[in-house]
């Protein structure tokens, strides 16, 4: 509440806003601002008991926040302060669970980097009178420690040093983009049969102690981010028939910037579990993102059962469920699972094309990402598709598409539809990209935006010959590049290409010792067990 009185404490505090206004301006991150904007106009508030607010505001025309601070009232020390994008956005604060809660805790998150890379990494074994026969390092591992590479960016993110966390995520998904291209084009790809450290039963076991740690993590300490919030609200107007797009409640008011189908996806945990009409526990959004979650897991698994036997479709499953930033999606309770989920999905009925182009228009029609997979999906797998299959593949696309957005039509809700989340998504600016923390960076953004269109477009024609694994591998890829050149980037994203990325590395390996390093293709291969060791 705005204090108007300079020299008389509110009802119940101590300090006068004159007071508190000295305090604040003490502070060195302020007193630093203010000798950039020497005729900035103080404004102080009431936070509730015993909390003070005092934000300084830009005198031209746009009326700009330019710092904020908190002050405690019994002791009269300064708490926050906050200058640059840290005032708006207060996701870049480094607030202590506001992303997952307890995921984010060292003991949750290295045992999870543990038990992620451990099967997988290279060791000694010793033969009874004889030296120990080595494995060596190759470059799988070096994937699986890129992947959690991002760990670190999280680390400075969780402590409010978003100069540093942003632009360590960019030499990771550089890493992803070049290794996913060398796949594709059957470069880098392993000699050696994929071996583990353990049997693939004591995976399996794993795997199931995992999947209870994360839904039991979900329920009992974890919250649900705006994103999550977002779907059942678009679920709850779905069911009381009202629009989708325009006029959404204040506490999420662009909420409604995601495709229609994401809103689909949640109406039936908006059914079962109901809402309140306010940001409560939102049963809702946990149990839709758990669902999320455990399908593509069990996608995984059939993907990687269907490539070549159970045992790669175990590691897939044990990979999803032990990587700490699948987790983190998990615990933040977002829709990004979704996009994983229909993804796999696609990866699944790749060899049929009306199928894909049923799967892909409702992955693209969730957060948007995946209307660049069109071209790539359009090719599938093996030599060029006949004029026939690929016209079977538009129409599959076009009416799902249709379908989907139909009751956004209906409704005449289209103009919204298009401002809310076309208009809006392309326009916003964060500091959670080097684009929008740096600025000046208009033309080096604008060519990495065309180089992951054309990168979109080209994955249709090359390479000519293609398996699952080629597939995987390019999806990754694309999907990536336009992670590069997003102005709005966050860690829930990496898990739209982490499953493909899995199915890239994994199933690249030979099916046998010395076997010639030639990708998998789904229905094309026998049937082979990774060799345990």
């Amino acid at each position: 509440m705005l204090v108007t009185s300079q020299d008389k404490p509110p009802a119940g505090d101590r300090l006068t806003a004159a007071e508190v206004e000295r305090i604040a301006a003490r502070d060195a991150a302020i007193r630093a601002e203010l000798r950039k904007h020497p005729d900035a106009i103080p404004y102080e508030y009431t936070k509730g008991p015993g909390q003070w607010q005092v934000s300084w505001f830009s005198t031209g025309a746009d009326q700009k926040e330019l710092a904020q601070v908190y002050v405690d009232d019994a002791t009269g020390k300064v708490t926050q302060a906050w200058t640059g994008f840290q005032v708006a956005w207060t996701m870049a604060r480094g607030y202590q669970g506001a992303f997952g809660r307890r995921v984010n805790a060292w003991y949750v998150w290295i045992p999870m980097c543990l038990l992620f890379v451990g099967p997988f990494l290279p060791w000694r074994r010793h033969r009874r009178g004889g030296p120990s026969r080595g494995r060596r390092w190759s470059l799988l591992h070096l994937d699986l420690l890129v992947l959690l590479g991002f760990s670190i960016s999280l680390a400075f993110f969780n402590h409010a040093l978003i100069g540093l966390s942003v632009p360590l995520v960019y030499p990771f998904l550089i890493y992803l983009l070049v290794r996913m291209l060398l796949l594709a084009f059957g470069q880098g790809v392993p000699r050696e049969p994929l071996r583990l450290r353990v049997p693939a039963s004591w995976l399996l076991v794993a795997l199931v102690f995992l999947v209870g740690f994360r839904v039991g993590l979900n329920v009992s300490n974890s919250n649900v981010i705006d994103v999550g919030y977002a779907g059942v609200i678009g679920a709850d107007r779905l069911l009381h028939d009202k629009p989708l797009y325009g006029d959404w409640p204040a506490d999420n008011a662009n909420g409604d910037t995601y495709g229609p189908v994401n809103y689909y996806a949640y109406v039936p945990f908006r059914a079962i579990f109901g809402w309140s009409g306010t940001w409560d526990q939102l049963p809702a959004a946990h149990a839709a993102a758990i669902f999320f979650d455990l399908m593509t897991l069990l996608g995984l698994f059939l993907l990687g059962r269907r490539i070549r036997g159970p045992t790669l479709g175990i590691v897939l499953a044990y990979a999803w469920a032990a990587y700490p930033f699948s987790l983190y999606a998990l615990s933040s309770n977002t829709n990004d699972s979704l996009v994983a989920m229909l993804l796999v999905l696609a990866l699944l009925v790749i060899s049929s094309a009306p199928a894909r182009g049923v799967v892909g228009a409702l992955a693209a029609l969730t957060k948007f990402a995946p209307f660049a997979l069109a071209p790539l999906l359009l090719r599938g797998i093996g030599s060029p598709p006949r004029k026939r299959s690929s016209l079977v593949f538009v129409c599959a696309y076009g009416l799902t598409l249709l379908a989907a957005m139909l009751p956004v039509l209906l409704d005449g809700n289209l103009h919204a539809f298009l401002h809310d989340s076309i208009s809006y998504q392309a326009s916003r600016v964060s500091p959670f990209s080097i684009w929008g923390l740096w600025g000046g960076l208009g033309l080096e953004q604008h060519l990495v935006q065309g180089a992951a269109v054309a990168l979109a477009l080209a994955v249709a024609f090359v390479p000519v010959k293609r398996g699952i694994v080629e597939v995987a591998a390019l999806g990754a890829a694309v999907l990536i590049a336009l992670q590069l050149g997003v102005n709005y980037w966050l860690y829930p994203y990496i898990v739209w290409f982490f499953p493909l990325v899995l199915v890239a590395i994994f199933a690249s390996h030979p099916v046998r010792r010395g076997a010639a390093a030639v990708p998998a293709q789904p229905l094309q291969v026998p049937m082979a067990q990774i060799q345990p060791v």
